[in-house]
């Protein structure tokens, strides 16, 4: 499917890897980690062509499509969802536009005659059956659906994707991917911003996908749930296993024993035979036998031992001077956006030392309460600042905050002050920026690469109080890791908005729980959050929500269980039969359709070809709709919970 041979990429003259080699074939679903900055994005680059390299070849095979999900979407601004969501219709939309102008041009033609005219109509004849035969009658029914699976709402469709949070807009992208029928999917961090709905339906997608998967991700359990192979690079090579992420860690480390072993085995016969030909130079009579030690030697090949990048950036945050108890204090808070309404009626005391995780679904409201403490947002009802209180604040998205013309150095030098501008560069040093990368411009940064200046930034104002949305988006697991242990010994109040179960284990003592406007407070950290609901994640905690709103609303008209038992194997034999006739009649249909396009005239001229044509695709439609009603009755149905 594809196939990468000595692929290397140089930036100022180092290589970020070189002669690299592997094979991606369909049904793999490749896991790619390895450190901020080690070249991932790259390397995501260079697999969907949008980048060449240095050296190496990629080799795709004939008519292959790649879909490409990047960390850093780029809508149009003003577009809507359902507009954003039709640009995964590239061919259909093309031909919208060349039958727009045809029948404009025969609208305002009057020379019928003429054998311009009549080309015309010959091109319009030609593009409508291309029109058809590309899906263009089916493809905004197709959109909706696809939308209203990942929980949009019919009144979203028209809203411009600018309202949208990060989450929301990034399952439009994912919606786009999913239309366009790609054979291999390339996915750059893509539970960023996703909350734990979109997180679930987008693993559901992936475990059942049929072609060929590579995806960055520092989600761990992410990464254990859809991968089966690990690509690792690290120190400009990769490590390639047929395992999930976590199999792989100890796989690695099995192999990295051996080696050590099989090292420290050769260096005792390597010193051995080292003696034996000192021993023997000295003799006469033994001379050949050291010449032909000495070409054993040379011949050896050396065990070489896998290669660990143990750097790691080093954070700790300083406090400035001590505030008052009470940190924030909110009463009757509230805040809409139009005529959406996001919190209604807040009251929360914040105290000092206090170490708070703002948890739930996107679009609750969390990011905008953080946005309201730091001042960034305005809101009806009270907010009272505690005194002393100095904040330091790490948004959710940094390209807004960061100034992608500015090098990462002029970035540091003008938030510095006199005092702590002479330690910029040292700074700089300890979260991996040295030697000639502190001239980099901040645009050409990655995702990782952009957290860790930001985080560095922070280093060079006081502050007691730190808001945190969302820090462990684009970091790889080492600097989360070194995050949180920085996060558990600041000395200040700490709120953090995050998704990450294993990043808020043992860090936060609160929990405030986004729900339909109101917050609700739930003492402890995020384990007893967690056991209150006796679940495991929030994984278990969502899906009990929606479990028991279904119940709730099965109940009322639920037949009894043997009634209840006959109707839903009833249902289910339906299912399959119409599940085998959908699956008949699309494959006798893009047979046709292949034919139409391989040749048109030969295709049409068979005896009743149209009605045939039309006569399966009207049976498919009912088909399907019959497929969409028995399915909502499963759903809706109390049987066999």
């Amino acid at each position: 499917m594809l196939n990468v041979h000595n692929l290397s990429v140089s930036f100022g003259g180092e290589y970020l890897f070189k002669e690299i080699a592997f094979r991606l074939n369909g049904g793999d679903r490749v896991g790619l980690i390895g450190k901020n900055g080690a070249g991932k994005s790259t390397l995501l680059k260079l697999l969907s062509k949008e980048m060449a390299p240095d050296s190496g070849t990629l080799a795709t095979e004939k008519d292959i499509k790649i879909g490409c999900l990047k960390q850093d979407l780029d809508f149009e601004h003003g577009r809507s969802v359902l507009d954003e969501a039709y640009e995964a219709f590239t061919e259909i939309k093309a031909l919208e536009l060349k039958l727009e102008e045809i029948n404009f041009q025969l609208a305002e033609r009057t020379d019928y005659e003429s054998d311009l005219y009549h080309q015309l109509m010959v091109d319009l004849n030609d593009l409508t059956h291309q029109y058809e035969v590309h899906g263009g009658y089916n493809y905004q029914g197709q959109t909706e659906r696809i939308l209203l699976g990942l929980g949009f709402k019919r009144e979203d469709f028209n809203k411009s994707t600018d309202t949208f949070s990060g989450g929301w807009r990034m399952r439009i992208e994912l919606a786009k991917l999913l239309l366009q029928n790609n054979d291999v999917l390339l996915l750059d961090e893509p539970t960023n911003h996703l909350d734990i709905d979109s997180i679930l339906w987008l693993e559901q997608f992936l475990v059942n996908y049929g072609g060929a998967l590579v995806i960055v991700s520092h989600d761990k359990m992410f990464l254990d749930i859809v991968t089966n192979r690990t690509i690792e690079i690290s120190l400009g090579r990769i490590y390639d296993y047929n395992k999930p992420y976590s199999k792989y860690l100890e796989l690695r480390d099995e192999i990295k024993a051996q080696q050590l072993s099989a090292r420290k085995n050769q260096e005792r016969e390597i010193q051995q035979t080292e003696r034996l030909i000192d021993k023997f130079r000295a003799k006469a009579s033994k001379a050949t036998m050291a010449q032909s030690l000495i070409k054993k030697l040379d011949r050896m090949e050396r065990i070489e031992v896998d290669e660990d990048d143990l750097s790691a950036m080093k954070l700790r945050f300083p406090i400035s001077v001590t505030p008052g108890k009470v940190i924030f204090e909110m009463e009757d808070l509230s805040k809409s956006y139009g005529n959406k309404e996001v919190l209604n009626g807040v009251d929360i005391i914040l105290e000092r030392d206090s170490k708070t995780a703002f948890v739930g679904q996107n679009g609750q409201g969390k990011t905008t309460l953080a946005k309201i403490l730091v001042g960034e947002l305005e809101y009806q009802g009270k907010l009272k600042a505690g005194h002393n209180v100095q904040i330091g604040y790490f948004a959710q998205n940094q390209m807004d905050y960061l100034d992608g013309n500015k090098t990462i150095l002029d970035t540091m030098i003008d938030a510095a002050n006199e005092s702590n501008r002479s330690k910029v560069r040292d700074i700089l040093g300890s979260f991996l920026f040295s030697g000639d990368d502190v001239d980099k411009y901040v645009k050409v940064l990655s995702g990782g690469e952009r957290n860790r200046l930001a985080l560095a930034k922070m280093l060079l104002q006081p502050f007691n109080v730190l808001v945190m949305d969302e820090p462990t988006n684009h970091l790889d697991i080492k600097s989360k890791h070194v995050l949180k242990e920085a996060l558990k010994q600041f000395e200040g109040t700490l709120i953090v908005v995050s998704h990450d179960r294993d990043f808020l284990q043992g860090l936060t003592n609160k929990v405030y729980e986004f729900k339909e406007k109101r917050i609700k407070e739930h003492l402890g950290d995020i384990n007893y959050f967690l056991d209150q609901r006796k679940v495991e994640d929030f994984r278990g905690i969502e899906k009990k929500q929606n479990d028991q709103k279904k119940k709730k609303e099965k109940r009322k008209n639920q037949p009894s269980d043997y009634e209840g038992q006959k109707q839903l194997k009833s249902l289910k034999n339906k299912l399959s039969t119409i599940e085998s006739g959908i699956a008949v009649l699309e494959k006798e249909i893009a047979q046709i359709d292949h034919n139409l396009l391989m040749d048109y005239d030969a295709t049409i001229a068979k005896p009743d070809f149209f009605d045939t044509y039309q006569s399966k695709k009207k049976k498919l439609e009912e088909l399907m709709m019959k497929w969409e009603n028995i399915t909502l009755e499963l759903e809706n149905s109390g049987f066999g919970e």
